[in-house]
Protein backbone atom coordinates (compact mmCIF):
# COMPACT_ATOMS: atom_id res chain seq x y z
CA UNK A 1 0.00 0.00 0.00
CA UNK A 2 1.05 3.49 -1.12
CA UNK A 3 2.14 5.85 1.61
CA UNK A 4 -0.59 8.87 1.46
CA UNK A 5 0.16 12.34 3.37
CA UNK A 6 -3.58 13.07 3.91
CA UNK A 7 -4.06 9.11 5.74
CA UNK A 8 -0.90 10.33 7.70
CA UNK A 9 -2.23 13.53 8.68
CA UNK A 10 -5.52 11.77 10.16
CA UNK A 11 -4.42 9.15 11.52
CA UNK A 12 -1.26 11.20 13.34
CA UNK A 13 -3.63 13.79 14.79
CA UNK A 14 -6.43 12.02 15.88
CA UNK A 15 -3.97 8.69 17.52
CA UNK A 16 -2.17 11.31 19.09
CA UNK A 17 -4.76 12.84 20.70
CA UNK A 18 -6.43 9.59 21.69
CA UNK A 19 -3.54 8.22 23.22
CA UNK A 20 -3.03 10.99 25.26
CA UNK A 21 -6.28 11.25 26.54
CA UNK A 22 -6.23 7.54 27.56
CA UNK A 23 -2.58 7.64 29.30
CA UNK A 24 -4.44 10.79 31.29
CA UNK A 25 -7.57 9.08 32.28
CA UNK A 26 -4.77 6.13 34.23
CA UNK A 27 -4.74 7.81 36.98
CA UNK A 28 -9.12 8.53 37.04
CA UNK A 29 -10.15 8.40 40.85
CA UNK A 30 -13.09 6.52 41.64
CA UNK A 31 -15.77 9.11 41.36
CA UNK A 32 -14.41 10.53 38.20
CA UNK A 33 -14.68 7.59 36.41
CA UNK A 34 -18.37 6.86 38.14
CA UNK A 35 -18.92 10.34 36.53
CA UNK A 36 -17.81 9.60 32.84
CA UNK A 37 -19.51 5.88 33.23
CA UNK A 38 -22.63 7.70 33.99
CA UNK A 39 -22.82 9.45 30.62
CA UNK A 40 -21.92 6.50 28.79
CA UNK A 41 -24.28 4.59 30.59
CA UNK A 42 -27.08 7.03 28.86
CA UNK A 43 -26.54 5.67 25.13
CA UNK A 44 -24.57 1.96 26.44
CA UNK A 45 -26.57 1.30 29.51
CA UNK A 46 -24.51 -2.27 30.03
CA UNK A 47 -21.68 -0.10 31.04
CA UNK A 48 -22.92 -0.08 34.66
CA UNK A 49 -22.24 -3.53 34.89
CA UNK A 50 -18.85 -2.75 35.56
CA UNK A 51 -17.51 -0.95 38.93
CA UNK A 52 -16.73 2.92 38.14
CA UNK A 53 -12.77 2.07 38.48
CA UNK A 54 -13.02 -0.78 36.48
CA UNK A 55 -14.59 1.04 33.61
CA UNK A 56 -12.48 3.93 34.20
CA UNK A 57 -9.28 1.09 33.50
CA UNK A 58 -10.98 -0.23 30.55
CA UNK A 59 -11.93 3.10 28.73
CA UNK A 60 -7.90 4.26 29.15
CA UNK A 61 -6.67 0.82 28.13
CA UNK A 62 -9.27 1.22 24.82
CA UNK A 63 -8.49 4.79 24.06
CA UNK A 64 -4.50 3.67 24.35
CA UNK A 65 -4.45 0.99 22.43
CA UNK A 66 -6.67 2.81 19.52
CA UNK A 67 -4.36 5.59 19.63
CA UNK A 68 -1.52 3.57 19.16
CA UNK A 69 -2.70 1.47 16.53
CA UNK A 70 -3.66 4.69 14.55
CA UNK A 71 0.24 6.07 15.34
CA UNK A 72 1.78 2.62 14.24
CA UNK A 73 1.89 2.67 10.50
CA UNK A 74 2.19 -1.30 10.81
CA UNK A 75 -1.51 -1.47 11.65
CA UNK A 76 -3.53 -1.10 8.67
CA UNK A 77 -5.94 1.93 7.82
CA UNK A 78 -8.87 0.38 7.07
CA UNK A 79 -8.73 -1.58 10.52
CA UNK A 80 -7.44 1.66 12.54
CA UNK A 81 -10.47 3.49 10.68
CA UNK A 82 -13.10 0.92 11.73
CA UNK A 83 -12.18 1.31 15.52
CA UNK A 84 -12.29 4.99 14.98
CA UNK A 85 -15.40 4.92 13.26
CA UNK A 86 -16.58 2.54 16.38
CA UNK A 87 -15.07 4.89 18.99
CA UNK A 88 -16.50 8.08 17.39
CA UNK A 89 -19.49 6.48 16.89
CA UNK A 90 -20.27 5.78 20.57
CA UNK A 91 -19.33 9.43 21.43
CA UNK A 92 -21.51 10.67 19.42
CA UNK A 93 -24.09 8.24 20.81
CA UNK A 94 -23.40 9.86 24.52
CA UNK A 95 -23.56 12.98 23.67
CA UNK A 96 -26.96 12.42 21.95
CA UNK A 97 -28.52 10.85 24.71
CA UNK A 98 -27.31 12.54 27.48
CA UNK A 99 -29.52 15.14 28.99
CA UNK A 100 -28.45 18.69 28.62
CA UNK A 101 -25.85 18.65 25.78
CA UNK A 102 -27.86 19.42 23.22
CA UNK A 103 -30.71 21.88 22.41
CA UNK A 104 -34.26 21.54 21.75
CA UNK A 105 -33.38 19.62 18.41
CA UNK A 106 -31.42 16.74 19.46
CA UNK A 107 -28.39 18.36 17.48
CA UNK A 108 -27.16 21.77 17.90
CA UNK A 109 -24.84 21.32 21.51
CA UNK A 110 -25.88 23.54 24.45
CA UNK A 111 -22.79 25.29 26.17
CA UNK A 112 -22.84 22.29 28.46
CA UNK A 113 -22.33 19.84 25.32
CA UNK A 114 -19.67 21.94 23.34
CA UNK A 115 -17.20 19.49 24.89
CA UNK A 116 -19.05 16.54 23.66
CA UNK A 117 -20.23 17.69 20.22
CA UNK A 118 -16.36 17.97 18.93
CA UNK A 119 -16.23 14.25 19.09
CA UNK A 120 -18.32 14.10 16.08
CA UNK A 121 -15.15 14.88 14.38
CA UNK A 122 -13.45 11.52 15.87
CA UNK A 123 -16.58 9.90 13.98
CA UNK A 124 -16.08 11.57 11.12
CA UNK A 125 -12.14 11.26 10.56
CA UNK A 126 -12.95 7.72 11.06
CA UNK A 127 -15.01 7.44 8.02
CA UNK A 128 -13.10 9.17 5.99
CA UNK A 129 -10.41 6.78 6.75
CA UNK A 130 -12.90 3.83 5.98
CA UNK A 131 -14.38 5.29 3.06
CA UNK A 132 -10.75 6.50 1.39
CA UNK A 133 -9.97 4.41 -1.90
CA UNK A 134 -6.57 4.07 -3.60
CA UNK A 135 -5.97 6.81 -5.83
CA UNK A 136 -4.45 5.81 -9.70
CA UNK A 137 -2.04 8.06 -11.04
CA UNK A 138 -1.59 8.33 -14.51
CA UNK A 139 2.39 8.14 -15.68
CA UNK A 140 3.17 7.81 -19.09
CA UNK A 141 -0.27 7.47 -20.19
CA UNK A 142 -1.11 4.35 -18.24
CA UNK A 143 -3.39 3.99 -14.74
CA UNK A 144 -1.23 2.50 -11.77
CA UNK A 145 -2.22 2.12 -8.36
CA UNK A 146 -0.18 4.05 -5.76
Amino acid sequence: MAFSLSRAVLRLATGAYLLNSGISKLSLDEESAGSIQDMASNAVPQVKQLPPATFGKVLAAGEIALGGALLLPLVPTKLAALGLTGFGSGLVAVYAKTPGLTQGDGIRPTQAGISMAKDTWLAAIGLALLLDRKRKAVRGGRATKR
